[in-house]
């Protein structure tokens, strides 16, 4: 027999936010006394090697709407195609990052340093890129994905040369719009629908 209860209510029906913020960057979601910094804000430690930059982009639901609740963590090498933990890996970059979108926007900016290309475990060299991973409401799994540059040769980058729709290789491209800095957006769904990865 299930009991009545007049005092205790359903938690709120959602599949990610508010709970991942208040879980993976509890400053921005308000508790502002529970770190000194967010962890995973700036992958950046100290006099970082290679050319500092800025991703800003919005991640689209399949209304045109910017998710405002939206989190992404990244994960790169750093400017000389070196992972943290490898051998002669830049001691001053993380190359990991925990950001989110404005909640009054929906704009993300993502800075980095702008990854070197490296060779993968087959061999074959990957152009330079930033993974990412992006959770937001309706999302019950993480989406993950990837950031390559409209100004690097990604020609034989082998993640891209296998999407048969070689038109949404562009959902990928980040595009240059000045000096250190991109632009790229990402949409969940409908037209111009970002590739997502199944890792």
């Amino acid at each position: 027999m299930v009991q009545k209860l007049g005092s205790l209510f359903e938690t709120a029906s959602q599949t990610a936010g508010p709970y991942v913020h208040i879980g993976l960057m509890p400053t921005y979601a308000g508790n502002g006394d529970s770190f000194k910094t967010e962890v995973g804000i700036d992958p950046i430690t100290g006099n970082v090697q290679g050319e500092i930059i800025e991703i800003t982009g919005s991640i689209y639901d399949s209304t045109g709407w910017a998710l405002r609740d939206v989190l992404i963590e990244s994960w790169q090498c750093d400017a000389n195609g070196i992972f943290p933990g490898q051998a002669g890996a830049d001691p001053n970059f993380t190359g990991f990052s925990r950001f989110a979108a404005d909640a009054e926007t929906g704009e993300f900016t993502l800075r980095t340093v702008k990854p070197g290309s490296y060779v993968g475990l087959s061999g074959v060299r990957n152009a330079p890129h930033i993974s990412l991973w992006i959770v937001s409401r309706g999302i019950n799994i993480g989406l993950h994905t990837r950031i390559y540059f409209s100004d690097c040769d990604n020609s034989q980058d082998p993640l891209l040369s296998r999407i048969e729709q070689t038109p949404r290789v562009d959902t990928l491209i980040a595009n240059k719009a000045s000096e250190s800095r991109y632009r790229h957006d990402i949409r969940l769904q409908g037209i111009d629908e970002t590739v997502f990865l199944d890792v």
